[in-house]
């Protein structure tokens, strides 16, 4: 493995909001959108993530996810 491949970005986002309903992912206010934050690597993405699914866990409509944006931003890398 290289320095660079080492080194190499591998940025997540993690945001959540509240569903419309239950049976598909269509937030009810985009305006109320909770964005988490931008993480360096999985690992820290999902620790923020766990730490906001267990502290709405009370509000059923509440869902967090784990984008992986540089799946996004180079679709070719694996």
């Amino acid at each position: 493995m290289t320095a660079s491949s080492e080194n190499k970005q591998l940025l997540h986002l993690v945001f959540g909001g509240e569903l419309s309903n239950l049976e598909e992912v269509q937030f009810r206010d985009l305006d109320a959108l909770d964005i988490v934050g931008i993480f360096p690597d999985y690992a820290s993405a999902l620790a923020a993530w766990k730490g906001k699914a267990q502290a709405t866990v009370d509000n059923a409509h509440m869902r967090y996810f784990i984008v992986h944006m540089h799946r996004l931003l180079n679709p070719n890398d694996k």
